[in-house]
């Protein structure tokens, strides 16, 4: 049984491209496509399509609004996001509006059988310019927002202690005096808004501070 396909795309070279792209085997059918997205919702709705592959510069309403029209009345139906845009703020809005897939415009000839047939299996499919983004930008995020402007040598002891080292310990492994260590350490709780080395080290290592 053929892959049902609704496109939404505003370009019509690009448009009767897709179409005959999609056709050239039997795979595919091609059931609307169309120059907005005035009518998704209905479209939507009434065809029951597999696949909605929806630009998202579109006249009227933009491909991220009517994505989200479509999950007013479509959970199921897989969305790959065409696109020149790559910016993160393109990319976040039409995944949280419930997209399956992003693909740039300028892989489209390459990659689109592809990206149907991996959206259709459970998979994500993105351009790796937008699946390097996504990660570099989660890798961002995890990193501690707050160092609490602690200086090196109190990160250095903030870690021994973290793995267990006594007072006399850090000092003498950083050749320092007790005292100094001590001094160091009230600055750390002070800095990390804690009242105990317990307190100091599961902060630390909730957040990120050492490793």
């Amino acid at each position: 049984m053929a892959v049902s396909i609704v496109i939404f795309e505003d370009n019509d070279q690009l448009r009767d491209s897709l179409v005959s792209l999609l056709e050239l085997t039997q795979q595919y059918e091609v059931l609307a496509a169309r120059p907005d997205c005035s009518e998704v919702k209905e479209l939507v709705e009434s065809l029951c399509p597999d696949v909605v592959l929806m630009d998202i510069d579109m006249p009227g309403m933009d491909g991220i609004e009517a994505v989200r029209q479509i999950r007013q009345v479509d959970k199921n139906v897989q969305v790959i996001m065409l696109t020149v845009f790559d910016d993160n703020g393109h990319v976040y809005d039409a995944l949280s509006a419930g997209a399956n897939g992003y693909l740039l415009k300028k892989y489209i000839s390459d990659k689109l059988v592809h990206s149907i047939q991996e959206v259709l299996a459970g998979g994500a499919p993105m351009s790796p310019a937008i699946a390097r983004m996504i990660i570099n930008n989660m890798q961002q995020a995890a990193m501690p927002a707050n160092n609490y402007q602690l200086t090196n040598r109190e990160k250095e002891i903030l870690q021994s202690l973290s793995s267990g080292n006594s007072f006399k310990m850090i000092a003498a492994e950083l050749t320092l005096s007790i005292d100094t260590v001590r001094t160091h350490i009230k600055h750390i709780y002070d800095k990390l808004h804690v009242h105990s080395q317990v307190e100091a080290v599961r902060k630390a290592l909730q957040e990120g501070l050492v490793k």
